[in-house]
């Protein structure tokens, strides 16, 4: 390789390097999401200094082609092609009823089609998917427990995964007491007793635009009111506009995700974060926080959840492993503060308990640090898949289609130039065997009909990669004059 560097050429080294990497991106041998060779290593193959080397790295860094990472090396990132952000919606200015059911429906059945690659769910822990280490300790455990492990657990939840929970809370420095938390069938069931604990039929709930559309299907079968807040694709909901929302509407509660947002990936900066629970709780207004993908966040920086930031009890957090272990054992929380004895009793009135034995492994999948360790590697996993859909999108989607930058999670949500309808697109990737989500589903007032979610929570594989030029190439064709 050393071939490569001309030490009599007029120009610099580590410019030549540079070259080289660019060079290699071109053809393909190194794609976005790729870790760089070490120095050393290159500094060997090429002949040439550390210094150098780490001289051109640096350089891609400023130019914002490789991204350096503590105690990791330097990736690839996708190249930075001309391509926005997706716009802000319109602001709603009234509540308005729900009616979403039959497109989720619809898209649901797509998702679960056999010999439909299901770029439109979001299951980002299958893209490294702990499987073989739950398995082994599943069977440890039912060999140890026996019949017990197949019994009914406690109504709240098995008190040592509460324990877990509890301590990665204060390892975090927020403050949660074992008796706050109630371990659910997955989030939505912590979002349906949330929701059930601090608001009734016909109460506004203030909800981020676009929002989950899980959110928005129980609103809908509460009888309750959506008030879309809009957010931004990089920094979450627009506080202005929730504070002049508030002065105008008795709102009964909120429901965010303020770290990382499904379907954008946007992550709320600290102090917008600290500034929305207290412009919430000065007015009393439940708070419930949709926190399935805090942990896969791409930052370094520890960020916490909006119980950190509460003064007054008024914020529930939602959680679950469902996106960062197993997804099918349905083990979800919440922690609920203030709302602690009416969460138990509607916990107890909607399904008893939850999976003793999936407890069970969970607790000792994260006792045991291989959780954690699981979780860094899928987090790296998905920053390179990240990297790699983006580029992709970039080469192969309609000129002048929108994409986010996701910030973590597993999902990018992409705004399609005027003159396409996502729904149509949705159903013309479903008769090629390609599922994705098209963004009406995330409005409860029928927004984003030029939008849609595709996730790259999944294995990557070639497969995939021929699966987004596909999707790119019927977006391109569906455009109407």
């Amino acid at each position: 390789m050393s071939v490569l560097i001309d030490k009599q050429s007029d120009s610099f080294l580590y410019q030549q390097v540079i070259e080289l990497v660019d060079a290699m991106q071109t053809s393909g041998t190194l794609r976005p999401g790729d870790k760089l060779p070490s120095l050393r290593k290159l500094s060997r193959q090429l002949n040439v200094s550390v210094p150098t080397v780490k001289q051109a790295y640096i350089e891609l860094e400023r130019l914002n082609k490789v991204e350096a990472r503590a105690k990791s090396g330097f990736f690839l990132k996708a190249a930075q092609l001309d391509i926005n952000a997706p716009k802000r919606a319109s602001f709603t200015r009234r509540p308005v009823a729900v009616r979403c059911q039959t497109l989720i429906e619809e898209s649901y059945e797509a998702v679960h089609s056999p010999n439909v690659l299901p770029l439109g769910v979001s299951h980002p822990v299958m893209a490294h998917s702990p499987d073989k280490m739950l398995s082994r300790i599943m069977r440890r455990i039912l060999s140890q427990a026996g019949p017990k492990a197949m019994a009914y657990g406690p109504m709240d939840g098995f008190p040592p995964l509460k324990r877990q929970i509890t301590q990665r809370y204060l390892e975090q420095g927020v403050e949660v007491e074992q008796s706050d938390i109630v371990i659910t069938n997955g989030a939505q069931e912590a979002l349906a007793i949330a929701l059930q604990c601090v608001a009734g039929p016909g109460d506004v709930i203030a909800v981020e635009s676009p929002t989950y559309f899980g959110i928005l299907e129980l609103i809908e079968n509460f009888g309750m009111m959506a008030l879309e807040i809009p957010s931004c694709s990089e920094s979450g909901v627009c506080l202005d506009d929730l504070q002049d929302s508030l002065a105008k509407h008795n709102v009964k509660a909120c429901i965010f995700s303020s770290l990382i947002n499904n379907p954008t990936g946007s992550c709320m900066p600290e102090e917008k974060r600290r500034k929305l629970v207290e412009i919430v709780e000065k007015r009393k207004i439940p708070l419930i926080e949709d926190d399935v993908y805090g942990e896969l966040a791409f930052s370094e920086d520890q960020i916490l959840p909006l119980q950190a930031y509460s003064k007054k009890g008024l914020v529930i957090t939602c959680s679950s492993f469902s996106k960062t272990a197993a997804p099918s054992y349905r083990i979800g929380w919440l922690v609920t503060h203030r709302f602690e004895q009416k969460a138990k009793g509607l916990k107890r009135a909607l399904s008893c308990s939850s999976s003793l034995l999936n407890q069970m492994v969970l607790t000792e999948y994260l006792r045991s640090g291989d959780f954690d360790r699981n979780l860094v590697r899928l987090r790296q996993v998905l920053k390179q898949n990240k990297e790699r859909m983006l580029s992709l999108i970039a080469a192969h989607f309609p000129h002048g289609c929108c994409v986010s930058k996701p910030q973590g999670g597993g999902v990018v949500w992409v705004e399609l130039p005027p003159g396409h309808d996502a729904i149509e697109w949705f159903r013309k990737c479903v008769e090629i065997g390609i599922s994705i989500t098209p963004g009406q589903l995330f409005s409860a007032s029928g927004k984003y009909k030029r939008c849609a979610r595709i996730s790259y929570g999944l294995p990557w594989t070639e497969k995939v990669e021929q699966a987004i030029i596909d999707i790119g190439q019927i977006a391109c064709s569906l455009r109407k004059h």
